[in-house]
């Protein structure tokens, strides 16, 4: 393949790449059926509690003094300015159920640490039912993503495009969830609007690309495929360097300094950054390169379609 002194080869090496995509694919797969994932309580139902402390107060102690009071598995997290003795406590499906469960709390508290020692900040509550259908709804939420996507490629380009974009979505979700697996990060519903921002994110940077092919379809009659989809990456790289670069940076300076959901949803966004970014240019655009070429055996036709 010619190309300039400028420009990177990134389709002489799509095979390897390729091969690389398959194998943490399949490995994303295999920790998500052998680990699963960690749901938290906006999926699986209980509640979720916040208390301010009079004075310093070591969260392993209150664990200790809420688990042995209430006969609950508790997950106690401090977060804020540690002088501020702000914590949070999750309680999966109480066995004693939801209604009054933050009385229960707030008494075994003062019972060890003196009465008026912390107050209830927040309290949310959701129950088993409410939390699978916010499970379904938030699966759902992403199949349909992935649908209109593919109708909205299809008919601003056409069909040749679509399925490439399809699948690199699909392997940056399936790479996001294998990082939660194998981290045990929890999974809730700030982390599915993470999901939902990667789709986002991930198809913007495809269609940038997309569109300077189309472009260069035009322009560059005598080009091969392979030599035109490489010049249109090249022709969008300072953006898209920019772009994810700027995006990375800020969801790693939240994820160093925030904490909780926080943190969950800026470790997602910035698997997110990095799959996205890869797979537009080594997913998407080898895909629609060997569409191109052997569409017409699955019935593509062979007539460019433009939508302006």
């Amino acid at each position: 393949m010619q190309i300039t002194k400028k420009e990177i080869p990134f389709m002489k090496y799509q095979g390897y790449l390729l091969i690389l995509s398959l194998v943490l694919t399949i490995g994303s797969l295999i920790l998500l059926f052998t680990h699963g994932l960690d749901f938290g309580i906006d999926f699986k139902g209980g509640i979720k509690l916040q208390y301010k402390f009079n004075t310093a107060v070591d969260s392993a102690r209150i664990q200790e003094i809420l688990e042995k009071a209430l006969n609950e598995k508790v997950a106690v997290q401090q977060f804020g300015d540690p002088k501020g003795n702000m914590f949070a406590f999750d309680i999966l499906k109480p066995s004693q159920g939801i209604e009054g469960f933050s009385a229960r709390v707030t008494q075994a508290l003062e019972s060890e640490l003196g009465a008026g020692s912390t107050t209830l900040v927040k309290e949310e509550a959701v129950g088993p039912k409410a939390g699978e259908e916010l499970r379904r709804k938030g699966e759902l939420a992403v199949i349909v993503a992935w649908i209109l996507i593919l109708v909205y490629i299809g008919y601003r380009f056409d069909f040749y495009f679509s399925p490439g974009a399809i699948v690199a979505l699909i392997h940056d979700i399936i790479i996001a969830l294998g990082a939660f697996a194998i981290t045990g990060r929890e999974i809730n519903l700030t982390v599915l609007a993470a999901f939902l921002t990667i789709i986002g994110y991930s198809v913007n940077d495809t269609i940038i690309v997309y569109d300077r092919v189309r472009e260069n379809l035009k322009k560059y009659k005598t080009l091969s495929i392979e030599e035109l989809v490489n010049k249109s990456i090249n022709e969008t790289l300072s953006r898209t360097i920019v772009t994810s670069l700027t995006m990375f940076f800020v969801v790693v300076v939240l994820f160093i300094k925030g904490e909780g959901d926080i943190q969950d949803f800026a470790f997602a966004m910035i698997i997110g950054v990095i799959t996205g970014t890869y797979s537009s240019i080594f997913i998407a655009s080898p895909i629609y390169i060997f569409l191109k070429k052997h569409g017409h055996r699955f019935g593509l036709s062979s007539k460019q379609v433009s939508h302006r």
